[in-house]
């Protein structure tokens, strides 16, 4: 298995919400509106951000509250990293944006 996939593989890792300016109502935008967002792991070698395609089936938003930036949800969504398709999943607190998450690699890393 890749190396940077089997170390965020390991479960409770600090996660942050990523991208170009984070904030509350990004992230609600991001996650209702596009379907992407980027979630970083920030303890991984100069911090991995990640952009993640959201599975809507698979995450819950039903302890968020967007309009006050309280509880938490639950992202999980896909994305190939270094050419391995991988499923990133991640609980967040919309107070401090942060959470912890982990990779579940899908498939073994694709050979050219």
């Amino acid at each position: 298995m890749d190396e940077l996939i089997e170390r965020l593989s390991v479960e409770g890792q600090k996660v942050v919400v990523g991208g170009p300016s984070p904030s509350v109502e990004d992230f609600q935008r991001r996650i209702t509106e596009m379907g992407y967002v980027f979630i970083k792991f920030p303890d991984s070698r100069g911090g991995t951000d990640l952009g993640v395609r959201v599975d809507e089936a698979a995450t819950d938003l039903g302890k968020a509250d967007f309009a006050n930036g309280t509880g938490s949800v639950h992202i999980d969504g896909t994305l190939t990293l270094n050419t391995v398709k991988v499923r990133c999943v991640t609980d967040i607190e919309l107070s401090s944006l942060s959470g912890t998450g982990h990779l579940v690699a899908l498939e073994e890393a694709v050979t050219r």
